[in-house]
Order: structure tokens, then sequence, then C-alpha cells
């Protein structure tokens, strides 16, 4: 009975209207309007300003504004963090991150989060153009993203065409610098390349930053420590006119080397005879051959192994931190006081007996001793070549050769390119274009530490050989792992040991 007087009883909807009606809208910190003028002068000028009630603009290392209590309503915020924890999450998850991210923002219907919306979309929108004497597209990207334990986000600039301000509000619990999931702005070198973490941003309930997407705005959400907390916020950007970019740095290329001369006993003093062995050399490269990669159990023999252990743990290694950040992070050994095991082992590498090796394993060229498969196949194209000219255009090898010197000249005259573009190599000539060159470091890893895929990357974009010797696995058996770049390969490269 009592039951259908509610659903009947019109007075029922009616105060259901009214409570809707009534439920507080989203509202900025009228600190903002009473500060904006000063924020204005501060943002164009690059001077730091601060304000008691929780607002600071700070030019280190790249200009950004913290805003404290951002929105006004307490209850408004608890309802948007349970309707936005209701969302789908969706797992992102590639090289440079990993996280759990939302639907796009601007179609979702919920009542807290299209509050949030109007406020960031309508009022925010227009203070953020005053303070920066530009005009903002009405067009805003919005998500939510949730960061928990071991979820990370490594060093990146934003930059993407039509981005201008980023930001993000966090709806976080109480929160400590040892919980991770902190904001780190990085500093630049004079390339606009990241160096170091210059200052780092715990998250804060209701705190919202920004900053303009530039070619120096490097940063990152490190690593989340806590196994208990969500590091849940709401994020995006603002669109306009971007700034402008120089053209992108490209790092200079590693030194190369030929190989060091060597007779076969250096094999015979540090390899597993099972390598040795011709049979053994025929099933690696059919299944190199087969998979461009293969990996190679307990390389070295087991005294050797264990002495090259012993000597990566010695204080006499001189570690420096490799970066930039946006590309790599790991300590690279200087070569220069190496203790005389890991000197050796770094020789063997570089040497010409295990060049022929590494021919016998996978079916390369990479010494004038080695068969190569490569030379067969050219010639069966050469012998069809000639015998379809001899049939189809009956010319002379004269006339054939004058067709394609006018070519060439035609081409060069133009301007095209004949042939792929090659990056000439230490070691080689005109005359002798082919010289097998490797690099090679010693590399210490831990918790943290990454290589990235990025557009500028030269030496990645080469045929080589890859070469890695893992050490310091617990309880795991060594191995050498190759792996063949882009599949052809021409030029063995290196890093001699791993661990």
């Amino acid at each position: 009975m009592s039951s259908k007087r509610l659903r009947s009883d019109p007075e029922s909807r009616v105060g259901g209207k009214r409570q809707l009606k009534h439920q507080e809208l989203a509202e900025l910190n009228p600190l903002l309007l009473e500060v904006k003028e000063r924020v204005s002068e501060a943002w164009s000028r690059g001077l730091e300003y601060s304000h008691e009630k929780g607002l600071l603009v700070d030019i280190q290392p790249f200009t950004h504004c913290v805003i404290s209590n951002f929105i006004q309503s307490q209850t408004l915020l608890e309802g948007l963090q349970n309707e936005l924890l209701q969302l789908n999450f969706h797992e992102k998850s590639n090289d440079l991150y990993k996280f759990k991210q939302s639907d796009d923002l601007r179609k979702k219907k919920g009542y807290h989060i299209s509050s949030l919306r109007k406020v960031l979309f309508e009022d925010f929108r227009t203070w953020l153009s005053d303070i920066l004497g530009v005009k903002l597209e009405s067009t805003v990207d919005l998500s939510c993203a949730k960061y928990e334990y071991t979820d990370v986000l490594l060093c990146h600039d934003d930059e993407l065409e039509g981005r201008r301000i980023a930001f993000i509000l966090y709806l976080v619990p109480e929160w400590g610098a040892g919980d991770g999931g902190t904001l780190d702005l990085y500093d630049s070198d004079e390339h606009d390349q990241p160096q170091q973490i210059a200052k780092s941003l715990t998250p804060s309930w209701n705190t919202l930053i920004f900053f303009e997407v530039s070619p120096v705005s490097h940063h990152q959400v490190s690593e989340i420590l806590s196994e208990e907390k969500c590091r849940l916020s709401v994020s995006g950007w603002f669109h306009g006119p971007s700034l402008a970019r120089p053209p992108r740095y490209i790092e200079s290329l590693s030194s190369r080397n030929p190989h060091i001369a060597s007779d076969e006993e250096i094999l015979y003093d540090w390899i597993n005879p099972i390598y040795l062995d011709v049979s053994t050399q025929v099933r690696i490269q059919d299944e190199f051959e087969e998979k461009s990669e293969i990996l190679l159990k307990n390389f070295f023999k087991n005294e050797k192994f264990e002495l090259v252990c012993e000597a990566l743990r010695s204080p006499e290694i001189k570690w420096k931190r490799r970066g930039p950040a946006n590309k790599r992070c790991y300590d690279q050994a200087e070569e220069d006081g190496l203790p005389d095991i890991l000197a050796k082992c770094m020789g063997l590498f570089c040497s010409e007996a295990l060049f022929l090796l590494l021919s016998n394993f996978t079916g390369l060229k990479l010494h004038f001793l080695a068969s190569s498969d490569n030379n067969d196949d050219e010639d069966e194209q050469e012998d069809e070549l000639e015998e379809s000219d001899g049939h189809e255009h009956a010319c002379s090898s004269t006339e054939k050769g004058n067709k394609s010197d006018s070519t060439e000249d035609d081409q060069r005259k133009k301007g095209d390119n004949i042939g792929p573009n090659k990056v000439e190599m230490p070691g080689e000539s005109p005359q002798n274009p082919s010289v097998p060159v490797c690099r090679g470091e010693l590399r210490h890893w831990k918790n943290g530490y990454y290589t990235l895929i990025h557009d500028t990357n030269v030496e990645n974009s080469e045929f080589a050989l890859d070469l890695l010797l893992c050490c310091g696995c617990e309880g795991a058996a060594h191995f050498l792992r190759m792996l063949c770049q882009n599949v052809c390969c021409w030029l063995p490269t290196w890093r001699s040991v791993v661990w």
C-alpha cells in the first residue's frame, strides 16, 4: 500500500525535481578572480607569485600554476569522485605508460561530471584565456585516469598539434610522497632535452595544476608505490595556437669500430663448448633465420661467468646515468678502470673470432671468411635480369650502360635520391662499403630504469644485430640474446654485458 502511494503521489515527484534543482553547482574558488591580474602579470613576465590562500605560480623548471581548493563545494567533489569511479576504465599500457583511463568525459551525462565540465569549459577557460592573453578554443580534451600499484607514466612533453594548456585535477585520499605518483617536472639542456627531475608535486585533494605545453614541458607521473591507494584524477588539454617548436634535436651516433684481430683460442677460453659444435651452429642458424632472434642459455663457461658476475659488484666501476629521460634511463659503466675480467669480456664481443662465430649462428656475412646465402641470391637475380634483358630488350651491354648512366644523370639533375640513404660508419669507405663494425656498453639496470621508442632514434633505424648478455638475474641461468633489427643485418651492434 505504502509503495503504491509513493509511486502515485505527485508531491513525491515534485519533491524529487526540487531536490535535483537544489544540487550544488560546481563553482571556482573565488580567489581566482581576486588574483587574476597578479597571476597574468607573473605569467607574462616570467615571475614567481604565491598567495597564502593556496595559489602558486612557479617558473622552475618551466612555468606552471598550482591551485588549491579549485572547486568550492566539497559535497559536489565527493559526488564527482563516486560518479567517476562508476565509469568503465580501459587498461592503457605500452613502453611509456601503464594506467587505467576512462572514455572521453565530454559526452558523459552524469550530473557531477556535467557540472565539472561546464565550469572547466566555460569559467576556467575564460580565466585561462585572460591569464595567457590567448584565445583558447571551445574544444577541450577531458578524461579520468586511475593510477594504482606499480602504474607509471614516463617522461614526455605532451606536445601534439593544437594543445596549448595541460591540466590535472586530483581527487585523491590523503597522499604522501612515499605513496609515489608525484608529478615530476624536468629541467632541460640547451637542446631542450630533459635532464633531471627539478621539482616533484605531490597529489592533493581538489588541487589543480596547469602549464603550457612547450618543447621544454617534460614531466612524468612517478610509479605508484602504495598497494592500497588509488590516484584518481581528471585531466586534459585546452586547445589554442601552439608555441613555436625548434627542429627536434638528433643525437649523434655513438662511436663504432671494426673488429679486433684475434684467433679462435679466445672462443675456447670463454664460450660453452656446445656452441662451438658445428651441428649446434647449424641448428641455431636455422632457428634464427626463421624467427630473427634466439636465446642461447649458459653461453659462457661457468667459471668465466662467475668471474664476470663477481667483477660487476666491484666498487672500482664508475657508473654514469644515461639519458635524456624521454629516451632512456639506466647506468652505463665508464670503460676506463674496469676490472681486468670485464675489460677482457668487452674485448671478446668485438673480437674477430666472435664476428666469425656470429656469422655461423646467423647466416649473415659478418666476416670475410663467412659464406653468405645473400651472394647466391644476388647472382641468381643478376642471371635472371641478364636473361630478361636479352629476350625482351635485345640491347647491347654498351647500350644498357649508356642508358643507365643517362638515367642516373637525369635523376641527379632532378635532385632525386638514387637508392637508399646510408649512414657512413667508421671502417667504411666507398671502396670498402661493407666492413662490419660494432659498438657496446656495460649497463646496470634496476627498478625504474627503462628505454623508450622515440622518433629521432637513428641507431635503431639501422640494419643491425643486437646482442645482450644478461647477468645478475637471481635464480636464473645466464643467457645471450641475439635480435635482428630490420630483419636484414649487416652491422653487428652489441651491448656487451647487461645485468
